[in-house]
């Protein structure tokens, strides 16, 4: 049966594009801004600036305060919400479809916030609490130090909430600043989904965006040097050893990013991965993953394990003796078994509007080219295990930045 969804694309005359894959069949409709714009895109003393604008666009415009902005939207009952990464901030909300002009409108309405000092004081003491909190989870401790290490002085190393001292500093002026060079017509997405009206969407997009600035923003794409060997914390509030490696990978734009996944997925998969049987199932760890994650130009692999203070250079050592054989132990099950899951994945995800909005915006957004989801199913499951062995050989996993989490010493 032949696919009832169309692609529209449609570019405004300042260079905001629109997007879209109509389902006339579908029960709702999904809308995005994806903001081509990141930790990455920020310079260093204003860190966290991004994911701080993130939170102000709920704030309110100069004639529609947060209370009413939180108010139509869930008058409409939107299923709305925003997130902040190292490349780009997205703004997004799934609705029926009879709601689609009001909150297409809401959304690019909020998308020019009035950035008012007092709420910019306010939320800072969210943000700064939001920092706190992550300082609390060794995970996020260990991979944002390994992060930081990784990439050393590249944009890539700065951290998405910023840091206390960064946030303390950041001023409301240095935001607008940050907004009006970067929040621009020519650095924007809308990405559409569901049962919709195309062609009034983009009249609606027009009217709302039309006078939106062009600002030609730029970005350092080139693969950075990396490398940040060896390190230790310790901290008196954790009571077990974590452990965390980064290893260069393929790029977004890279076609061994879907090797490079099944290839993360077979060593450190939650459940029936190398790693898993032999650090979990022997007792030797409590947690450990592996995943690959692209990015514009670059990408990386990280390793993560947790257990027993005493039991970490075990773990270290079997990880390593893990990576080392992976490329000559992979077997067809392994290849089938992970193909057919991470398909699966993708396309129950694109069973929705929401999830198809999502897939649509980030990819277009990175690559700024269409794919299908059934073109995207099959680029996953027609990787070999050549192509698995191959990328293994371009990129090897074995950690070049290593950093562990102890208890602090007696």
């Amino acid at each position: 049966m032949p696919s009832t969804i169309e692609f529209r694309r449609a570019t405004l005359p300042n260079g905001l594009e629109i997007i879209a894959e109509v389902d006339p069949t579908a029960h709702s409709v999904a809308a995005g801004f994806f903001v081509r714009t990141g930790a990455r895109d920020e310079i260093t003393n204003l860190m966290g600036v991004s994911h701080f604008l993130e939170h102000m666009m709920f704030k309110g415009t100069a004639t529609i305060d947060a209370h009413e902005l939180n108010r139509r939207f869930d008058e409409m009952g939107a299923r709305n919400n925003a997130y902040t990464s190292n490349e780009l901030t997205c703004f997004h909300a799934h609705i029926l479809p009879e709601f689609m002009d009001s909150g297409l409108r809401l959304l690019a309405q909020m998308m020019r916030p009035a950035l008012r000092v007092s709420d910019f004081t306010t939320e800072k003491n969210v943000i700064l609490e939001e920092i706190a909190m992550y300082k609390d989870s060794p995970f996020w401790v260990l991979y944002e130090e390994a992060i930081a290490r990784h990439y050393g002085t590249h944009p890539m190393s700065h951290r998405v909430l910023g840091t206390t001292d960064s946030i303390q500093a950041l001023e409301r002026d240095q935001m607008a600043e940050y907004f009006n060079s970067r929040y621009s017509a020519d650095n924007t997405c809308v990405a559409l989904a569901g049962k919709i009206d195309f062609d009034a969407c983009v009249a609606a997009i027009t009217e709302e965006c039309g006078t939106w600035q062009t600002t030609r923003p730029t970005r350092n794409t080139a693969r950075p040097n990396v490398g940040g060997g060896r390190f230790e914390i310790r901290d008196a509030k954790v009571s077990r050893g974590y452990l965390i490696g980064i290893a260069s990978a393929p790029a977004v734009a890279d076609d061994q990013k879907y090797a490079a996944a099944i290839l993360a997925q077979v060593l450190g998969a939650a459940d029936n991965s190398r790693l898993h049987w032999a650090l979990v199932e022997d007792g030797i760890a409590e947690d450990c993953q592996a995943a690959f994650d692209g990015h514009d130009g670059c990408g990386e692999y990280y390793v993560y394990a947790s257990g027993d203070p005493e039991k970490l250079p075990t773990i270290e050592r079997v990880i390593h003796e893990q990576i080392a054989a992976l490329a000559d132990s992979l077997e067809e099950r392994d290849l089938e078994r992970l193909r057919n899951k991470i398909a699966t994945g993708a396309t129950i995800a694109g069973e929705k509007p929401e999830g198809r909005m999502q897939r649509l915006g980030r990819h277009w957004t990175a690559l700024r080219e269409y794919a299908t989801l059934d073109e995207e199913v099959r680029r996953i499951t027609s990787v070999t295990l050549d192509d698995l062995r191959k990328v293994a050989r371009a990129f090897p996993m074995t950690p070049v930045t290593l950093g562990t989490l102890l208890p602090a010493s007696a």
